[in-house]
């Protein structure tokens, strides 16, 4: 989070139209601070801002073809720091495009969609309910 106790959000997605409607979504909850990028490059060169959330699109190859597609930076996010919570977005809704990405180490998988926003939240509501029980958990386990 940074100092105004926002989440730190990255949006990756080389659909402009998505991208600007997610991030506007987004900020209008009120609890985020959002930063965009149209490549895994550029969302891969920031990483040292320390993201809370990473919302990552499968493909990626919208504007640049020889840029990395999303499972590429999902394996890159992931060495950089395993921790940092990624959900991918993608238009396919076939099970074996899911079930790779979790074989990759994604939080988990969103079909893009009119109810894909409503997911998002409901995701990200979840992870911090867990790391936060993993917190007491840990502080409890200490005490022991």
């Amino acid at each position: 989070m940074n100092k105004d106790n926002k989440i730190i959000l990255f949006l990756v997605d080389d659909d402009a139209l998505f991208l600007k409607s997610l991030e506007i979504e987004f900020l209008n909850k009120g609890d985020f601070a959002v930063e965009t990028f149209v490549t895994g490059e550029h969302c891969v060169a920031n990483l040292s801002r320390k993201p809370d959330i990473i919302i990552l699109d499968y493909h990626l190859d919208g504007i640049d073809k020889e840029a990395m597609n999303g499972m590429e930076t999902l394996d890159k996010i992931k060495a950089f720091n395993y921790k940092f919570p990624v959900i991918m977005l993608s238009s396919q809704d076939k099970i074996d495009v899911a079930i790779n990405c979790m074989h990759h180490k994604a939080t988990d998988y969103v079909v893009k969609s009119e109810t894909a926003f409503v997911r998002l939240q409901t995701i990200i509501n979840n992870i911090f309910r867990y790391q936060k029980m993993e917190k007491e958990l840990n502080w409890y386990m200490d005490r022991m």
